[in-house]
């Protein structure tokens, strides 16, 4: 199906959704924190035989305002059940880090909008994980630092092409994310479409939803994805105790990926994907 260029969710938030292309049953694709739904070009371009991938921008991220309010990662999952209840149901869906949780906080409002979930690496933390608010976080902390405005999109793309984490990106990924993630101000500098502040407050509030106490409700198919496991990325560790929790969840550990592995190797998480709904 064509998606709509907007869709309505909770606040009156109008949520961006892009066509990425493809042919075949529908694939939403649901983006990780800080990033936006065309960062995940590269993949539907792996699946495109195979699959239609649909992606959309939560609020505060890509084309999607935030509205004047705090960020609540429930609101987050408002806006994913709204683009897959404008969808063709049951839709298959991949959903990356943030948009992994999000999903899932869908399914269990809704267990009729998704016939399959692949997740990677989710936020989705025990009580006994989750980071207290208020306490020293380096996502968090590199969030609030992060550089808003340069000269031009060419400048944007040099600097990330030189240093971790981004730097791992494909070309394609790297580009697509700044093309479609800043925009040019009347200044003629290029600027941030994900204000800092909303990326941190993100990362700071990511072990503060209930979703972790649901797990076990949610009757959807889901294959649960991580990299490597890396003391210093929590969700690559836990992942394999969410699939265990979920009934009927299965896991897969990649360990040649890290938490980038969608916009790293988009092959090869494009055929998980394809193998685990088709």
């Amino acid at each position: 199906m064509k998606p709509p260029p907007f869709v309505s969710s909770t606040d009156g938030v109008h949520i961006a959704v892009h066509d990425l292309g493809g042919r075949g049953p529908t694939l939403l694709v649901s983006h990780a924190t800080g990033f936006h739904g065309r960062c995940y070009l590269p993949l539907a371009h792996e699946l495109a035989d195979r699959f239609h991938a649909i992606a959309f921008d939560y609020r505060g991220h890509g084309d999607t305002p935030q509205p004047e309010q705090p960020i609540d990662w429930d609101r987050y999952g408002d806006d994913a059940a709204a683009i897959a209840s404008a969808l063709d149901t049951p839709v298959a869906a991949f959903g990356h880090s943030m948009g992994g949780a999000c999903l899932l906080m869908a399914a269990h409002r809704d267990p009729s909008l998704f016939s399959h979930l692949v997740i990677f690496e989710p936020i989705v933390f025990p009580p006994d994980v989750a980071r207290p608010e208020g306490a020293p976080s380096p996502m968090v902390e590199g969030a609030r630092r992060r550089r808003a405005v340069f000269a031009s999109y060419e400048a944007a793309i040099a600097n990330y092409a030189s240093k971790p984490p981004l730097s791992a990106l494909t070309p394609e990924a790297l580009d697509a994310y700044v093309r479609y993630g800043f925009f040019e101000g009347a200044d003629g500098q290029v600027h941030l479409k994900c204000r800092p502040e909303i990326e941190a407050a993100t990362f700071e509030l990511g072990g503060r939803h209930n979703t972790d106490a649901v797990l076990d409700e949610i009757e959807v198919p889901v294959l649960v994805v991580a990299g490597r496991a890396e003391e210093l990325q929590p969700p690559s560790v836990i992942a394999e105790s969410v699939a265990e929790r979920l009934p009927n969840g299965t896991f897969l550990r990649l360990p040649d990926l890290d938490h980038f592995g969608p916009m790293t190797r988009p092959d090869i998480v494009a055929q998980v994907v394809a193998d685990f709904v088709s």
